[in-house]
């Protein structure tokens, strides 16, 4: 029996040690960076503010190093890639002079426990006009829309103040005359990413759609900064882009465009945060009797002449015990200041009547399908001043807060019809760009279903999660538009599966956890 057992346990042990042995037989070898059929010895990056590495609102060192673009060619360098040369900036606080004057703010940093976004104390020491020699790859210009890649000019220091120059690619244009196309071409790119089309519509989003939907125009020299760019005119200059990028054979990854209206900038600040006491860390405390009284006497009679007037679903009253709607105005909505007038005149008088008229004719409480700006928290219940009313004057007490007693105004909220005019536009681009990239047989990275995923649960790497939650999500950094550093890494790994699937290159994923997702309040 001694004998068997001694067998059995024999047979066992030796089992065992075959199956360690295939094992570690089995265990995959690092498979060697190759660069497929894609040549990466002159990359070249073009695009806006995202490819410049701007983030927490300012441009700055740490930022640039950490760019999707820098990391991109770091990653190229095992499989053949070149120097990778940035326009630097020369501080990490960020903003910009003109001729010593300060044009662009420093970068948002979290200041203590408050943890409220505040800007770096210091002046910056980046001049425009100390223009960069040499030659740079990362082309990013943060504030560039598509057509500004090809408008000539757009780096003259002459035509900053007009607004037909940009600044950032003033301090390191080949010349003032150069056009970000030409200069990308001069250099012979052999790779190329282009990562355009964003501030085509974000720039009409940040201003809360105060801007014009250009669809039909075809002349962008006529377009306002906060315009949407035509379709048209977007298919138009994307194609003579990408044309003249691959006319020598150079290979390249171009990315489409998310619904920005997803982005924490737009998503973080509720539509209902009215509160008679604190209830939550978003709440805008009211206070129980002056809901009290806004119900009595303005609430109330608003619902009253407004229910006369068949619109009374655009005013309840406020809620003592839960959260109520933000007060906004609404430009879509048929104007009512004569009514209301008429209807106010007997009790107020003719002259607080047209007050009323004026100021509340197109006011209604905000819906969950309205998105209040993230910078629109810091007005929620301050006095509105003449220039910001929107009436000329600044409105007396008690009907002098913003959002409660006042309206917010149109900078201050996307409505449904200026989203719908967001997603129409960033469709028509997005079709474009796909078909431009089958058309040419170039690497595509789908961002937009990137962000679906960070704002619908996350996205998931080792011990951790990013989301789009604002601050704390790790995907964004503090304006809510711009990625953080661990943000611009996710890119780089979306965009290295995009080239390893289309060219049969085996470019590895950088480990997003050495980036952090806030920077400090200095930088070493």
């Amino acid at each position: 029996m001694k004998k068997n057992i001694k067998l059995l346990l024999l047979v066992s042990l030796t089992f065992m040690a075959a199956c360690n042995n295939d094992d570690n037989n089995n265990t995959p070898e690092e498979v060697p960076v190759v660069p497929g059929s894609a040549v990466f010895t002159k990359y070249i990056a073009l695009g806006d503010s995202f490819a410049a590495g701007y983030s927490d609102n300012a441009l700055f060192k740490k930022g640039q190093e950490n760019s999707y673009p820098n990391i991109l060619a770091q990653q190229f360098v095992a499989a053949g890639g070149g120097a990778f040369t940035q326009p630097l900036m020369n501080d990490n606080i960020g903003g910009l002079l003109l001729g010593g004057n300060v044009i662009a703010g420093t970068r948002l940093y979290f200041i203590g426990k408050t943890q409220t976004p505040t800007n770096v104390v210091g002046k910056p020491t980046t001049e425009v006009t100390a223009h960069l020699t040499g030659t740079f790859n990362n082309l990013g210009v943060p504030g560039a829309k598509s057509y500004h890649l090809l408008v000539p000019n757009y780096g003259s220091a002459a035509g900053i103040m007009a607004g037909t120059a940009n600044p950032y690619f003033v301090r390191f244009a080949s010349s003032p005359s150069t056009t970000v196309l030409a200069d990308a071409l001069a250099q012979d790119p052999t790779f190329f990413s282009l990562f355009i089309g964003g501030n085509d519509v974000l720039l009409y989003a940040t201003s809360g759609g105060t801007g014009k939907d250009q669809t039909g125009n075809p002349n962008p020299a006529t377009y306002g900064t906060s315009d949407i760019t035509d379709p048209a005119v977007f298919a138009s200059v994307y194609s003579n882009l990408v044309t003249a990028l691959t006319a020598k054979g150079a290979k390249g990854v171009v990315a489409n465009l998310p619904y920005i209206t997803a982005l924490p900038h737009f998503t973080t600040i509720p539509y209902n945060p009215l509160t008679a006491k604190t209830i939550g860390k978003d709440d805008a405390v009211v206070g129980l009797a002056n809901i009290k009284a806004l119900n009595a006497q303005l609430y109330g009679p608003l619902k009253q002449v407004l229910t006369a007037l068949n619109a009374g679903d655009r005013i309840n009253l406020l809620s003592e015990t839960g959260t109520s709607p933000l007060l906004i105005k609404d430009e879509s909505l048929t104007n009512l200041a004569a009514q209301l007038t008429a209807a106010f005149t007997p009790t107020l008088g003719a002259q607080n009547a047209a007050f009323y008229g004026a100021v509340f004719g197109q006011a209604r409480q905000a819906k969950a399908t309205d998105l209040i700006l993230l910078p629109t928290k810091q007005d929620i219940g301050l006095p509105p001043t003449a220039a910001n009313s929107g009436i000329g004057i600044a409105p007396p007490a008690p009907l002098n807060a913003f959002g409660i007693s006042y309206p917010l105004q149109d900078k201050h909220v996307l409505i449904p019809t200026e989203i719908a005019e967001i997603k129409k536009a960033t469709d028509a681009y997005n079709a474009t760009i796909e078909a431009v990239a089958k058309e040419k047989g170039l690497a595509f990275v789908d961002t937009r279903a990137t962000l679906t995923q960070l704002a619908s649960g996350g996205i998931r790497f080792g011990n951790f999660t990013m989301s789009s939650s604002f601050a704390t999500g790790g995907a964004f950094s503090l304006d809510g538009v711009h990625p953080s550093a661990r943000g611009y890494g996710l890119i780089a790994n979306i965009f290295v599966d995009a080239i390893n699937a289309k060219y049969g290159s085996t470019l590895r994923h950088v480990d997003l956890g050495v980036y952090p997702i806030q920077y400090p309040e200095t930088i070493q």
